[in-house]
């Protein structure tokens, strides 16, 4: 009984990510429950559940508030968890291969690097990981350097720093928490602050594959030295030209369906619809009211939310690689080829079968969600498009939502910190975690059915 618990909780690479997140939150959660985090009695054990799971899942939902219902101490717990949460793909894999080398094989580690990196790094999985680390904590100290003079201007010294720190690491996890109770409401205008956030958002979002390649290919890298464009992985061309094909699209469509009545100046709404655009791709900052956002604008974010960033990045979604595949496939059937071809590649027909499977998953799970908010959240005032809207926000780990998230009752919050937890680990990996996987001895005769 013991070495099958042992098996389901560690034997797998799917299976130590699985445990290892489902442990982190369990701590987070204990440790918010402390008397010395939380600020009188808002906090009680499903509002330190719910809490700690959004950080470790990098969403951002929130159904207290995190700027006066917990102390500093608090606010240091839930920092750390986004941190561990937003690193926690390549910091568990790093665990694993460290101290479970006994339980996990050399194919095991090769399949790690191929999940996180997209290419076989059972060789050098460790060096990998230390230098993604690495450069996600730089990133996030030039972050908060750069956040620091810009909220200066609106706290003290010691108050500026800690929420520079806070905001940076927040931003580039793609977690979207904020230490001010309205978010960003209160920075909307402040074009440096934004555009420091922006940039964090989307080096977190890209992929930490993408970003160890980059650094390794600029001068002074470690790489083969800072070649042209062509010299960059197929995965990091895909994964760059999608990313700002969505960001370009999110920004014109939400210029074109409408922001806010009070944004009269051109700059200003287009500052605007560019960071909704980046952050609703899984960050979950705004600086607008998004629960007075047009439909059409609010049908625009969840397009992004469900895309959301790249493999192996800070953020969640179907992701980024899954929309240039399915795109690739249909442009490949309508013109009758037999293969995939994506930019001159032709991609395998494994992978298209995968993604076939997670956008069946994907599918089923949230329309299973939207049932269920609809049959537990029945106050007046909340429509469907509230509840497709939260749905979808915590299965892209985003964490944006038109103000459902704190009106939730219990049943509602327990199936979000569900939904948040299949969104960060991806429901194909939960999949392949629980089902048993057999060799196929037998086949059947064909079948024909009628389609279309």
């Amino acid at each position: 009984m013991v070495k099958v618990l042992l098996r389901l909780l560690f034997g797998s690479p799917q299976a130590l990510l699985v445990s290892g997140f489902a442990a982190l939150i369990l701590v987070g959660t204990a440790s918010l429950l402390l008397p010395i985090a939380r600020v009188g009695d808002a906090v009680g054990p499903l509002e330190a559940l719910f809490t700690a799971t959004s950080a470790v899942c990098v969403t951002g939902l929130v159904v207290v508030d995190t700027a006066t219902d917990f102390t500093p101490f608090g606010q240091l717990v839930i920092l750390v968890l986004i941190q561990l949460g937003g690193l926690g793909l390549v910091t568990v894999a790093a665990i694993g291969a460290q101290f479970a080398a006994r339980r996990l094989s050399f194919r095991s580690q090769e399949t790690l690097g191929e999940v996180f990196f997209q290419r076989n790094l059972a060789g050098e999985l460790s060096l990998s990981l230390r230098r993604i680390v690495g450069l996600s904590l730089v990133l996030e100290g030039i972050g908060a350097v750069l956040l620091f003079p810009c909220l200066l201007r609106y706290h003290r010294p010691l108050e500026a720093a800690g929420s520079a720190v806070f905001h940076a690491v927040s931003a580039f996890c793609n977690a979207g928490f904020s230490l001010a109770s309205d978010n960003l409401l209160g920075y909307g205008r402040d074009v440096p602050l934004l555009a420091t956030i922006t940039g964090l958002i989307v080096l977190g979002g890209i992929g930490h594959a993408v970003l160890l390649e980059g650094w390794m290919h600029l001068p002074g890298g470690t790489g083969s030295g800072h070649g042209p464009l062509g010299r960059y992985s197929f995965h990091s061309k895909v994964a760059v030209l999608v990313s700002g094909l969505l960001i370009a699209f999110g920004c014109l469509a939400l210029l074109l369906c409408g922001i806010s009545p009070d944004l009269t100046d051109p700059l200003d709404r287009f500052c605007q619809a560019l960071f909704q655009s980046v952050t609703a791709r899984t960050a979950g900052f705004n600086t607008v009211e998004i629960g007075h956002l047009p439909l059409a604008s609010l049908l625009v974010l969840i397009m992004l939310m469900l895309v959301g960033g790249s493999p192996g990045s800070c953020a969640g979604g179907l992701k980024t690689t899954t929309l240039a595949i399915l795109g690739a496939q249909l442009h490949s059937i309508l013109l009758g080829r037999k293969d995939t071809v994506l930019l001159g590649r032709t991609i395998s027909v494994e992978v298209v079968r995968r993604i076939t499977l997670l956008l069946s998953l994907a599918g089923l799970w949230n329309a299973c969600g939207v049932l269920v908010l609809a049959l537990s959240e029945r106050s007046p005032g909340i429509g469907l498009e509230d509840l497709v809207f939260e749905q979808i926000s915590a299965f892209g780990t985003v964490g944006l939502s038109t103000g459902l998230t704190p009106k939730l009752s219990t049943v509602g919050r327990l199936w979000i910190v569900a939904t948040m937890f299949v969104g960060r680990l991806g429901p194909l990996t939960l999949a392949m975690w629980m089902l048993p996987r057999f060799k196929e001895r037998i086949t059947f005769p064909e079948g024909r059915l009628m389609i279309g």
